[in-house]
């Protein structure tokens, strides 16, 4: 659902506003007919779980090998 608020017009309080957004309404302010901002609601973090990516990268043998152009530079 989407509420579109003129500022020339209506000035609703913030705690209002932020009270349907938590509800998931999108908010639109405009200026005259112009749309110059969109209030939404971020969204709830989830946690991360260790060790999802597992099994998911591979490195190579030869990763920590030295690189063939930077040889003359090491001692």
């Amino acid at each position: 659902m989407t509420i579109t608020i003129d500022l020339e017009k209506d000035k609703p309080p913030l705690g209002d506003l932020v009270e349907q957004m938590l509800v998931g309404v999108e908010i639109v302010l405009t200026k005259g007919e112009r749309p110059v901002a969109k209030l939404v609601a971020i969204p709830p973090r989830t946690p991360r779980q260790f060790g999802s990516a597992r099994g998911l990268i591979e490195v190579d043998e030869a990763f920590d090998e030295p690189l063939e152009d930077f040889r003359d530079w090491m001692i």
